[in-house]
């Protein structure tokens, strides 16, 4: 017997109607996908094995929601992309204070405030919605053709319109920072 493609249309069906075989199937053959995005994307860091384990919780408590089992690659890389923007928004911080045995918690040294930390939601909202959705696609991995065919468009123009969004999430991060740069010092 053949063993199952990772996105098989059939296996995802099973999956959602609760065949927790198929779904167990579905995330092992996730998983190497899923790590393979962190891991272009923020290197091997400790935090990849937590990434990976809570995308997978995503995915596994979201199947039911998916609408479309053709696209459960791009469901899968969107969890995953949630999880990103999770640990770049600093929600991946230690969950346990740890204290010095001399210094209880009560007398624990006063750590200085961390520098405040340039958030990239709010520098998203300065895009245009369409412009901020082709970012999401790309980041996702879709290609600028397959963008192109989503939202009725030239591959052309979406290369373009992915340029301009940088060039502007650019100038509002360098205005940010400058203004961040001048209150914190």
């Amino acid at each position: 017997m053949s063993k199952p493609r990772p996105f098989d249309e059939a296996l995802v069906m099973k999956a959602r109607e609760g065949d927790e075989r198929a779904r167990s199937d579905l995330i092992t053959a996730i998983e190497p996908i899923v790590r393979s995005f962190f891991l272009k994307r923020i290197g091997m860091r400790a935090d990849v094995d937590d990434l990976v384990q809570n995308t997978l919780i995503r995915i596994h408590g979201g199947l039911s929601d998916l609408k479309d089992p053709a696209r459960l690659k791009g469901f899968a890389l969107k969890a995953a992309l949630f999880e990103l923007h999770d640990l770049y928004r600093g929600r991946y911080g230690a969950k346990e204070h740890l204290y010095d045995p001399e210094f209880p918690p009560e007398q624990a040294h006063e750590e200085p405030s961390p520098a405040p930390a340039l958030d990239l939601e709010r520098a998203l909202s300065a895009l245009a919605p369409k412009a901020r959705r082709i970012l999401e696609l790309r980041e996702i991995g879709y290609r600028y053709e397959e963008i192109a065919d989503m939202i009725g468009s030239t591959e052309a123009a979406i290369k373009m319109q992915v340029k301009r969004a940088f060039e502007r999430l650019r100038d509002v991060l360098v205005s940010i920072a400058v203004l961040l740069s001048v209150f914190w010092n």
